[in-house]
């Protein structure tokens, strides 16, 4: 299973559906969103992908979590996301509680935390966990913009730069 990594997308329509165009072509079809969506716009923008977020720092508009649910049916919004996908543990959160972030990581419990919040990409393994920040698609502009694609058969994360 091949899974899109996103975050930070701050509203930036235009970088979010060039993303989605190759995601789209790749054929991938799930999405882990890291935070900071902000708008509603960005919600109804993935519809047609099985997505799933950590809310942001700055993901406080009222209007998510409605949108959430008339795009998707369900919302598919917390602070702190856990599951298991293709037989791997994986976390995921926005990342701007440090502690929280790096007891996730310390745990061991997981294969693989996803973050953002940095707007730095990352890909680090601490102990037996897989640390991967996709960096940012949007807002203040610390790297290129980018995001990745992460296989989840055979481990390979690739970061493309928008």
């Amino acid at each position: 299973m091949r899974i899109g990594v996103i975050s930070d997308t701050h509203d930036n329509l235009g970088n979010l559906a060039a993303v989605l165009e190759i995601l789209r072509a790749e054929e991938v079809t799930k999405i882990l969103h890291c935070g900071d969506l902000c708008g509603p716009g960005v919600i109804r923008a993935l519809v047609g992908f099985d997505v799933w977020v950590a809310q942001g720092n700055m993901d406080r508009h009222l209007g998510l979590s409605k949108a959430a649910k008339e795009t998707f049916g369900h919302v598919p919004l917390a602070w702190l996301q856990r599951t298991t996908l293709d037989g791997w543990s994986l976390a995921m959160i926005h990342g701007d509680n440090e502690e929280v972030l790096g007891n996730l990581i310390a745990s061991g419990q997981y294969a693989y935390v996803f973050h953002g919040h940095t707007h730095r990409r990352r890909d680090q393994t601490v102990g037996r966990t897989r640390v991967i920040n996709p960096g940012a698609l949007g807002g203040i502009c610390q790297q290129s913009r980018s995001f990745c694609i992460l296989d989840l058969a055979t481990g390979k994360a690739r970061f493309i730069e928008l």
